[in-house]
């Protein structure tokens, strides 16, 4: 009785704790935040006190900018928890700012997603950050589950439906059929992989020093997957490693194709293993319906025709990839009392 009473005045709240970006979706409201996963830290005097000064957006904004007192953390990394403490008090932040305080307010359900290979210490690692963010019960999806249902895949139906989430730090690839997953494998390569491939490419052939927000804005204006007939350029600003002075220079789409070659070929192995691992009647599902890519690095330009051109399958990019696992999650949390096979059993 008392629970029906606080679940009554809770609002239910599905999350996608990701490496880059946190998304909290709220039942009967839709997304209601998407700040990025940063937190700044305040460090106080002799006794080195700490205490957290921005999260989100704010505190992105000092990544690569704060004096000695003031560290910017990204506490995820490969979309597992990196620092247990900041990922708990960040959460607290975002679920604060999605429920304002009120008389009857009541700890939430939740449900968070987690990468397809993370281990059962890494998911009790999240499911008690959530617990000590104030949540009532806590319910974990698994990312290419989530990701399948935000898209819009059948994957209820006795048919094969083939996902690709990349994120900022995991790529999860995922065959579902009949409510379950069939076959998953997650990669540690994401976004935060191509940022670094292009700070090491420009550092090896420019002898220039870039941060990781220029990275993946050089990623976002003239990245791509594949190569294009119109190469673009942009302008870049960075420290010369040999003068040590700032300087600019330019580079060229077809540089930064070249420098994310590796990550993306980890990419296109993970879903050929995919493919050769799944049973031959899902397979002739996937050939004829194609595979559908969700997350951040799914904008990529082009990397839905690479995939086709490796695999010779066809490729689509969901809607609204960014928020294809949020969306899932919160559709599964919809129906959490009804449906058990979505969650996992850990």
């Amino acid at each position: 009785m008392f629970r029906s009473i606080t679940g009554y005045f809770s609002h239910d709240l599905a999350i996608d704790l990701g490496t880059a970006n946190t998304l909290i979706y709220v039942t009967g409201k839709g997304i209601v935040l998407d700040e990025p996963s940063v937190v700044s830290i305040m460090h106080e005097g002799a006794s080195n006190k700490k205490s957290i000064l921005a999260v989100g957006l704010e505190a992105k904004k000092m990544l690569g900018r704060t004096p000695g007192s003031i560290q910017a953390i990204r506490p995820m990394k490969d979309g597992v928890i990196a620092d247990f403490t900041v990922t708990e008090q960040m959460l607290k932040q975002f679920i604060k700012k999605v429920s304002p305080s009120r008389l009857f307010s009541a700890s939430p359900r939740i449900v968070i997603c987690v990468p397809c290979g993370s281990t059962q210490v890494e998911r009790r690692a999240i499911k008690e950050s959530a617990l000590g963010a104030g949540a009532r019960r806590v319910e974990l999806i698994e990312e290419p589950m989530a990701a399948a249902i935000g898209a819009g895949l059948p994957v209820e139906e006795a048919t094969g439906s083939m996902v690709v989430d990349i994120g900022g730090g995991t790529t999860e690839v995922g065959v579902i059929s009949l409510g379950g997953i069939v076959y998953s494998n997650s990669v540690r390569v994401g976004g935060d992989k191509f940022d670094e491939s292009i700070i090491n490419y420009i550092r090896r052939n420019y002898g220039m020093l870039i941060g990781e927000t220029t990275a993946e804005e050089i990623k976002k204006t003239i990245g791509s997957a594949f190569p294009g007939a119109e190469v673009r350029e942009m302008e870049v600003k960075g420290r010369n490693l040999a003068e040590g002075i700032p300087r600019a220079f330019t580079v060229s789409s077809n540089e930064i194709l070249e420098a994310l070659t590796e990550p993306l070929n980890q990419i296109v192995s993970a879903v050929k293993i995919a493919l050769e691992q799944t049973p031959p009647e899902l397979g002739a599902d996937i050939a004829e319906k194609g595979m559908v890519l969700t997350g951040g690095g799914a904008l990529l330009r082009d990397i839905d025709r690479l995939l086709q051109e490796e695999t010779g399958l066809p490729v689509f990019v969901a809607d609204d990839p960014l928020t294809c696992v949020v969306r899932g999650s919160g559709r599964a949390l919809d129906k959490m009392d009804k449906v058990g096979t979505l969650f996992t059993n850990d």
